[in-house]
């Protein structure tokens, strides 16, 4: 996984698109943990928006 933020949330979001029908799905999948993804997307000002299967940019 990118380490990243902002390379991070292109790749997710690219796998969310084309692979995984959900955040839950891909880390199970990639094996990595749900929270450290939000936790540093978070960080950078993205969102996880479950309707969309995507993570966005918080509104302000």
């Amino acid at each position: 996984m990118p380490k990243d933020p902002n390379v991070l949330f292109s790749y997710i979001n690219m796998k969310l698109r084309d692979t995984y029908p959900s955040l839950d799905e891909l880390c199970a999948s990639e094996g990595c943990k749900r929270e450290d993804i939000e936790k540093i997307l978070h960080s950078a000002g993205f969102f996880y928006d479950e309707s969309s299967n995507r993570f966005a940019a918080k509104q302000l």
